[in-house]
């Protein structure tokens, strides 16, 4: 176990090495449920189940990783430009589905938390589900939610739209490339703007840009709704 926990760089390893296979599997079977980063999740926590490595040793060696988080997210703003000319002709109707599946979203899980009589750290901790990590635990902290439950909710979040969303669209007959956009940027923030850009260059963009429309739009409304 000590042997283990001196080698540092086990955490960036196992994690690269755990996303990669999920990529092999995905490839291999073509199915949403083959999820890499699904499957990185559970390969982890297996390997920390397994190994008895300390939780916060694998936070601690995964840190760089996470510091790249936020100009990862950034970077969707290439994609974005990218698309601008076909943006500016339906903001209209892009800023209307992101604020209504934005308004949807938030109090939904505020009239479900009060149904389910989920105490305010817990209401607080959920709210935030649908935008990015670095936006949602930020939101959470100030107002006194719980950030590892705020991660793990967007987290799942995330997958879920990621695997779901085109079988959904499919169902409920969504074609147009910036409805479907709309839809994965509001709901499912980064992972489902990264399933979006493979559906097409302009679902991708218009994710984009929906992801950060609704993450502004939720850090001006949730304020209001933790006060209620």
């Amino acid at each position: 176990m000590d042997l283990i926990r001196e080698f540092s760089m086990l955490p960036l390893v196992v994690t690269i090495l755990a996303y990669q296979f999920g990529l092999f599997l995905q490839k291999k079977w073509k199915s949403p449920v083959f999820n890499p980063l699904l499957i990185a999740i559970i390969l982890i926590i297996g390997v920390l189940l397994l190994t008895g490595y300390p939780t916060a040793d694998y936070q601690a060696g995964m840190k760089t990783i996470s510091w790249l988080m936020t100009p990862a997210t950034i970077c969707l703003a290439v994609p974005l430009y990218q698309q601008l000319q076909i943006l500016r002709k339906d903001w209209k109707a892009i800023m209307a589905g992101i604020c209504a599946g934005t308004l949807a979203s938030l109090f939904f899980i505020f009239i479900m938390c009060r149904v389910f009589g989920f105490d305010q750290i817990l209401t607080t901790s959920l709210l935030p589900k649908s935008i990015t990590t670095a936006m949602g635990t930020a939101l959470s902290a100030q107002t006194g939610g719980d950030e590892a439950i705020t991660t793990a909710a967007i987290v799942i979040t995330g997958i879920l739209g990621n695997i779901l969303g085109v079988p959904l669209c499919r169902l409920f007959k969504i074609t147009d490339p910036v409805a479907q956009g709309v839809a994965f940027g509001t709901s499912a923030h980064v992972i489902g703007t990264s399933k979006a850009r493979e559906l097409s260059d302009l679902s991708g963009a218009v994710s984009s840009l929906s992801l950060t429309v609704a993450g502004i739009l939720t850090a001006v409304l949730y304020p209001v709704l933790t006060m209620l």
